[in-house]
């Protein structure tokens, strides 16, 4: 059986389509107007919800823009128009905005729900790529997302509108996130799942060891016992205490090859001679990704956890921040 191979000019018309759909943002770029700031204070305002609503193609981008409406800031969710007119429209109320897109402003299925829409009290807002079709018209505010020319060859599969479409989508997004003042820790709240929300909301506490798996000695402990806590705790360290467990200092590895570099006789050492004095340390509270930029900074590889007053609460290495995926 023969394989099709493409043609010579397929590269050449990849970048006619790139050079087409990026030629239709920026000439929404310069469009855009007083519009755009009329749909955002209709939003902002919204006591409800955004639903967005499209058929074909302007539906699967009207899926994305709820979507990432949502996940900034701004509760949305997309209805589709012919299931709408079959009872989904008891999903919107009189609080709510509806954003209809359709790039020829005519879709039927859009135009037939509009008036029970307007009849409820809900605001209309519309994209289209035709600035004097019935949609446009009827909405409460029109967006234009006109192109000049699609990037089919043919001009007629929807390519460069839903480009233009989608754009616009996320121009409204980004604006009402940044007026409702929505930060890094909204969206990680909305994302839980990914490694922002991982590194925004993973606090030192979740992942700190603790408990009799916690290594520590004092200082008067010799050196030899202080190996075997460091090798039952496993983190390559063990806390110096005070009677109170105050953390006066650190034993790592590190210090260990350091004086044996030195020709110390180790068997004869107590921890006192070769700890680590006032130990850089974390509290339990402090992000996750805090321990991570102290380790960088100071070139360190474990801490202690401690309260307000130096007490041993826990501890942490890299391994364990590798382990929860904060890194």
């Amino acid at each position: 059986m023969n394989q099709i191979q493409p043609s010579s000019k397929a590269l050449d018309l990849a970048r006619q389509v790139l050079r087409i759909e990026a030629d239709a943002v920026m000439a929404l770029a310069e469009r855009i107007d007083g519009a755009f700031v009329e749909a955002l204070a209709l939003i902002l305002n919204c006591h409800g919800r955004v639903i967005v609503s499209g058929m074909g193609k302007s539906g699967h981008v009207g899926r994305k823009i709820a979507s990432t409406l949502s996940s900034t800031g701004t509760p949305a969710y997309f209805v589709h128009p012919a299931e709408a007119s079959h009872g989904d429209l008891g999903m919107i109320t009189c609080d709510d905005v509806l954003i209809a897109i359709s790039n020829s402003g005519e879709s039927a299925e859009l135009l037939m729900i509009v008036p029970i829409i307007k009849r409820l009290g809900a605001k209309l807002i519309s994209i289209t790529g035709k600035a004097q079709s019935a949609l446009a018209i009827e909405a409460d505010v029109h967006l234009d997302a006109a192109v000049a020319v699609e990037a089919c060859p043919l001009n007629l599969a929807p390519t460069a509108s839903t480009t233009a479409v989608l754009a616009l989508g996320d121009a409204l997004a980004v604006a009402l996130l940044d007026a409702r003042g929505f930060g890094e820790e909204d969206f990680a709240r909305s994302h839980p799942g990914g490694s922002l929300g991982r590194r925004l909301l993973t606090h030192v506490r979740d992942v700190m060891r603790a408990g009799p798996a916690l290594p520590a000695v004092v200082a008067e402990t010799s050196v030899p016992e202080a190996i075997l806590e460091i090798s039952r705790g496993g983190i390559g360290m063990t806390a110096v205490l005070t009677s109170e467990r105050r953390v006066i200092g650190i034993v790592t590895d590190g210090d260990l090859r350091r004086a044996f570099a030195k020709g110390l006789d180790l068997r004869l050492l107590v921890v006192a001679d070769i700890m680590g004095r006032k130990p850089r340390a974390i509290g339990p509270d402090h992000l996750a990704v805090e321990a991570v930029q102290m380790m960088e900074q100071y070139k360190i590889n474990q801490l202690p956890v401690v309260d307000d007053s130096g007490i041993l609460l826990g501890a942490l290495n890299m391994h364990d921040l590798f382990k929860a995926k904060v890194i």
